[in-house]
């Protein structure tokens, strides 16, 4: 996957119901702070930075190091660590339901925003420390 070079504000405007236009507006901030990076859009993700991604199966792609999508249902964060990697956190987070790397936050006012800023800070670190054994990643940007 590749930036589409979409505009971030008229994806978010779409965005609904209003509590994902809301929640995705306070993510791009959080993300930008925490990553140091400009948003873009890839698809219908927001994401921060690119990272390339290698498998020892041999598949490859790229995606963003922190990216989140704001879903009907509930806004995505996509963690490349896995949600395995901050459990202990995650217990401390508030209402959230969670896939093997992503969190899914029907409502952002309803959880801790610094344990997720520790999350988000967490999961960028590993990436930009290249990965594990099971997925190399390189930063591109």
């Amino acid at each position: 996957m590749k930036p589409t070079g979409d505009d971030v504000a008229a994806l978010i405007a779409r965005s609904a119901p209003a509590i994902r236009r809301r929640d995705a507006e306070t993510l791009t901030a959080l993300m930008q702070e925490i990553s140091g990076r400009e948003p873009a859009v890839w698809g219908t993700i927001i994401g921060f930075g690119q990272v390339h991604y290698r498998y020892p199966t041999g598949t490859e792609g790229d995606t963003g190091l922190l990216a989140f999508a704001p879903r009907k249902a509930a806004t995505t964060i996509y963690l490349l660590d896995g949600v395995d990697a901050h459990a202990d956190a995650l217990a401390q987070l508030g209402p959230h339901t969670s896939g093997a790397g992503c969190l899914y936050i029907k409502d952002l006012e309803q959880i801790d925003l610094d344990v997720l800023r520790g999350i988000l800070a967490r999961s960028l670190a590993w990436a930009e420390a290249g990965g594990s054994a099971g997925m190399q990643l390189t930063v591109v940007s």
